[in-house]
């Protein structure tokens, strides 16, 4: 036998084995990004309704009325008042994802005031990191420094936690099973912090908003407050009913781990 016909014997062996190492090397790498990036339990507010049974505590049954969520995150500030004077005029209630670091610590008479008058309060970290880009120690120190500083102030801790810049994955989710935390991202986000341009922001979350939304804002940023106003007329206007985070969800309650996205 010639060196010629051994060669091309041995040639598409050799081929089709490294072919076939490349697929599984490929295949594995694209199992371990689905597994670590996408597979976390997340559901929406009418999924989670549908499922539930019972009946709703509290003026406001979601299943029947057009709701939409409203909530703020990074507070509370020193603008906080104003906002919660003006829910107050409204006879409305939202939702509050407070922060540690230079807010909850700094200004506890405020979360005193958001809970006396019947708002939601949630978790929104200590440092404002970003959960996923810091070990799982550091995620559930963040997560668990503010939940304590609530209790301390409130007497309660929160059920309800926002991941900053709405980041999380499935170890994220396991901390905040394991903290008894339901995350909640939103729908309709007005920017509001880069910009100070009130009617902008108003416009923003009225082009966004739907049935069954949930509302981002930002208390503590210069534009936020004073659009707040012309977004609750306009809203009450197009047969919205404003309400918290767990009001929405009702009759379901909150699930700890769960990401609630419309």
């Amino acid at each position: 036998m010639s060196a010629v016909s051994k060669y091309a014997r041995i040639r598409p062996s050799r081929l089709f084995i490294a072919l076939a190492t490349a697929a599984i090397v490929a295949l594995t790498v694209v199992v371990i990004v689905a597994l670590t990036v996408t597979t976390y339990d997340h559901t929406s507010p009418r999924a989670a309704r549908s499922k539930a049974s019972g009946s709703v505590a509290g003026p406001v049954d979601c299943r029947k009325a057009k709701c939409v969520a409203l909530t703020f995150d990074g507070g509370p500030s020193p603008t906080t008042p104003g906002l919660l004077d003006i829910l107050k005029r409204h006879h409305l209630h939202a939702t509050f994802f407070l922060q540690g670091k230079g807010h909850i610590d700094r200004y506890p008479q405020i979360v005193r005031r958001i809970r006396d008058e019947g708002d939601e309060i949630g978790n929104h970290t200590w440092n404002h990191k970003v959960l996923t880009q810091i070990d799982a120690a550091d995620a559930r120190h963040e997560l668990s420094s503010t939940q304590d500083a609530i209790e301390r102030i409130t007497g309660t801790k929160p059920v309800l936690m926002r991941p900053p810049q709405g980041r999380t994955d499935r170890d994220v989710a396991r901390i905040c099973r394991e903290l008894g935390l339901a995350q909640v991202l939103w729908s309709v986000t007005a920017k509001d912090y880069e910009t100070t341009d009130s009617a902008l922001i108003t416009q923003r979350v009225l082009e966004q908003t739907h049935r069954d939304g949930i509302i981002l804002l930002h208390d503590l940023h210069k534009g936020t407050v004073p659009a707040v106003p012309g977004i609750l007329k306009a809203l009450e206007r197009r047969g919205y009913t404003v309400v918290t985070v767990s009001q929405l969800l009702a009759p379901a309650k909150p699930r700890p781990g769960m990401v609630y996205r419309p």
